[in-house]
């Protein structure tokens, strides 16, 4: 008798587990035989630990371009969004093409195109920018211009998705009581669709968190460079490499945490809210007790 699909779900990050157990177990085993790898745990503990100045600002760097990137996503995503249901068409098409350019083509693809491409030609050469005593070299602005840029066009669909879930009433409400299109829909609109908004941008900002590796590409020294570096410097990638996931996780647990918590207190006075929110543990392993997850109708679609 087969197991019904809700006890395979459960059993799933179980199972996984003692995958990722056994790997372990077996790669270490084979350190007895001659010329196998040798371990040196000690890397992997001071890494977590008790890290240095460089594992720290490659933490702190990827934060800052997090954070950044996902603001400047949001804001370019809230106009395309508004341009995609303007009812003006060159705006619509200027706003679709906007949509469309950045979310069919590689990310790695726009992140050299910005820093080289433009470089090379001589289109921008990215100089180091000095804000309020801080200094900000050039391809640091340039991975948080890709990233971002990239970002608006997912945020695009999941705040579109988002208006469009508020009743169009709404907005004639608003415009019957003297507001303009732009102010309804800044003190009517989206504060009504925040609700349905901030779940898929929980999502995208889980993810921002571990693309930033992708600016490696550049040569910006946020996390992932800095164990990539470290583990050519001490030819101890098994360590070092484990090290940066264990971070990485850690990151994305703790944003876990905050984004539970910033859902259920917009979900507060919504009838049924309760029951539609995902739990920490389904939000970390992508599983819920009833079956299988259903996918977000508002999701950037990545």
């Amino acid at each position: 008798m087969s197991a019904s699909p809700a006890h395979r779900t459960r059993r799933a990050p179980l199972l996984a587990g003692f995958a990722l157990l056994a790997l372990a177990l077996a790669a270490c085993s084979s350190s007895s035989q001659v010329g196998s790898y040798q371990y040196h745990w000690e890397y992997f503990w001071r890494s977590i630990f008790q890290p240095d100045a460089r594992i720290l600002g490659g933490l702190w760097l990827t934060l800052s371009i997090s954070v950044t990137s996902q603001v400047l996503g949001v804001a370019l995503g809230t106009f395309a969004a508004i341009g995609k249901l303007a009812a003006l068409r060159p705006v619509r098409m200027l706003a679709g093409f906007y949509v469309w350019l950045f979310r069919g083509t590689p990310l790695v693809v726009q992140i050299v195109f910005f820093f080289y491409g433009l470089s090379a030609t001589r289109i921008y050469r990215w100089p180091d920018l000095n804000l309020f005593g801080l200094s900000i070299p050039g391809e640091v602005q340039a991975g948080i211009f890709a990233l971002g840029v990239n970002e608006g066009a997912y945020m695009a669909e999941i705040v579109r998705a988002g208006i469009l879930s508020i009743d169009a009433g709404q907005m004639e409400a608003a415009k019957s009581l003297g507001m303009t299109y732009p102010l309804a829909m800044r003190r009517i609109v989206l504060p009504q669709a925040a609700r349905v908004i901030v779940p898929p941008l929980g999502n995208e900002f889980n993810n921002m968190l571990k693309t930033t590796s992708l600016l490696v590409l550049i040569s910006v020294p946020e996390l992932y460079y800095v164990f990539n570096t470290l583990q050519g410097q001490y030819f101890a990638p098994f360590e070092f490499f484990l090290a940066a996931a264990v971070w990485y996780l850690l990151l994305t647990t703790i944003w876990g945490l905050i984004q539970s918590r910033i859902e259920r207190r917009l979900s507060r006075g919504v009838a049924g809210a309760a029951e539609v929110g995902p739990s920490l543990r389904e939000r970390l392993f992508g599983t819920r007790l009833g079956g299988a997850e259903e996918p977000s109708p508002v999701s950037g679609g990545r």
